[in-house]
């Protein structure tokens, strides 16, 4: 299981990120806003697409995703597990949740406070995995012939179709 370092390990992995020049934080701060944007992008031109019928929209799609997929690169480049596919996943519901508190703001305070408190959130944990400060180590690939972590049968049976969606459907295969 995923363990947070210990606050001495915190404070001493914080202070050589800080030290040693190989992470510039405010450009990939910077870099990780203009992520969010590009996934919020890649959903607007396929409903824009779907609403409209006009294809041209999935081609700026495909254009404006290999340039999210080559940024997210830049700061994602080890992948342990499905690291790329959280990093992502965690940058969109986080501007996502943000567009909701400020659309909020207007009529529920309260609502929209929490709903940044949760953006902040899934942002501080996009933070702690991209500077490995959660320990990882302990998490374990599956087996590819599992279907999941929980699957222990025999894989010597033919698939069934829900079997054949679980294995070949993925999210994080870029």
């Amino acid at each position: 299981m995923a363990e947070l370092l210990s606050q001495a390990e915190l404070i001493q992995k914080i202070t050589k990120l800080k030290t040693d020049g190989t992470i510039d934080l405010s450009m990939e701060e910077d870099l990780s806003l203009a992520i969010m944007n590009l996934v919020s992008l890649e959903e607007h031109f396929f409903f824009t697409a779907a609403k409209t019928g006009q294809d041209e929209y999935y081609d700026l799609l495909r254009q404006t995703r290999e340039i999210r997929k080559s940024l997210l690169a830049k700061m994602i480049n080890q992948h342990e597990g499905e690291t790329w596919c959280i990093s992502k996943h965690l940058l969109a519901a986080t501007m996502r949740l943000i567009e909701v508190g400020t659309k909020l703001q207007s009529s529920d305070a309260i609502a929209a406070k929490d709903m940044f408190g949760k953006a902040y959130e899934l942002y501080s944990l996009f933070w702690a995995l991209r500077l490995k400060l959660i320990d990882i180590t302990g998490l374990k690939k599956i087996n590819d012939q599992q279907i999941n972590k929980h699957d222990v049968s025999s894989r010597d049976a033919p698939w069934s179709k829900a079997d054949i969606v679980r294995q070949l459907v993925d999210c994080c295969d870029e």
